[in-house]
């Protein structure tokens, strides 16, 4: 259900999404898209998607797609709290369900890779289509110049399709790759909600933090949200398909290019840095971030030689030790 749009005193006239262009056949067609909605306003995207697949599953398969104009309540990675002016950002969630080639779901080892793959296909699309000089910052920021442009968050859906009990479970709370494989138990691959925010049509005074930027204030070859939201999802597709074809082998050639593995340790700041990992329990650690392994976790190397294993699901933050990047 739609959320009320908050009032705002001025607020600023923006383009709507071209609904029309986004759900037009022959585009969901070339791109694998099984389904798009788009919704005026709501709380969140992913949350929405996180009820739908687990009360009606068969109505978003994978690669199904829920966009809105406004997110209220959008959530980004810990929970933390993001937001933006109606119309100002591309928001988006979309229900992968990873199956190989034969239909057998993927390892849940790969699940880890799936908001790698985002960051892949979103940096891609903003270098194509608006001549932005995306990078990546691990886990899951997509950054221009050094300011944070978009945040991705993978949630696992519940793992039981039981109505009755799904109130009182908090969905999206596993994280992906902390679970079995399998299906559900109604025939179907159990579901990742894939969510991202980036910031389009934001000014200056509108950025959430000073270390924010948008795609308007990187002087782009284009802001148009509906032609960014288009490419996106194409590109997102047809890596995804590849990487679920190579059983979520993140060393396999992906899309006839390099793996997935080396595509983002390619577009990665935070590799060859001095970084600071705040993990819980107020424990930290400072060292050379070195490479990712073969789940997409960080390794980082401290000053006594020892090296670390950083994953997604445990770091609070992680910033250089100098500045330069969000």
């Amino acid at each position: 259900m739609d959320a009320e749009q908050p009032a705002s005193e001025s607020p600023k006239l923006r383009p709507s999404l071209d609904q029309e262009a986004l759900t037009n056949a022959d585009f969901l067609a070339s791109a694998g898209i099984s389904r798009l909605q788009v919704v005026e306003s709501t709380g969140s995207t992913n949350a929405d998607l996180l009820n739908a697949v687990a009360l009606e599953p068969r109505e978003w398969p994978d690669l199904a797609v829920l966009t809105a104009e406004h997110q209220t309540a959008a959530r980004g990675r810990l929970d933390r709290h993001w937001d933006s002016p109606a119309r100002a950002a591309v928001s988006v969630s979309i229900v992968l369900r990873p199956v190989n080639a034969q239909g057998l779901p993927l390892p849940s080892s790969s699940y880890s890779w799936l908001s790698l793959l985002a960051a892949i296909a979103l940096r891609e699309t903003l270098i194509e289509t608006a001549g932005l000089p995306a990078e990546i910052k691990w886990p899951n920021d997509v950054l221009v110049r050094g300011r944070k442009i978009a945040g991705i968050l993978a949630q696992l859906s519940p793992a039981q399709l039981d109505p009755g009990k799904f109130g009182s479970e908090k969905p999206g709370s596993e994280k992906p790759g902390s679970e079995k494989p399998g299906s559900r138990g109604d025939g179907m691959a159990r579901a990742v909600i894939l969510g991202t925010g980036l910031n389009v049509l934001l000014d200056e005074a509108e950025l959430p933090v000073p270390t924010a930027t948008s795609v308007l204030l990187e002087q782009p070859l284009t802001t148009d949200r509906t032609e960014l939201l288009k490419t996106y999802l194409s590109r997102f597709a047809s890596l995804y398909r590849s990487f679920c074809n190579a059983d979520g082998d993140p060393a396999a050639g992906l899309a006839g290019g390099p793996s997935l593995h080396k595509r983002v340790e390619a577009a990665m700041v935070t590799l060859g840095k001095e970084v600071r990992a705040q993990l819980p329990g107020d424990h930290e650690i400072i060292g050379h971030a070195s490479r990712l392994d073969e789940y997409g976790s960080l390794l980082v190397v401290d000053h006594a030689g020892r090296e670390h294993v950083v994953t997604a699901g445990d770091v609070v933050h992680l910033r250089p030790t100098e500045s330069g990047y969000a």
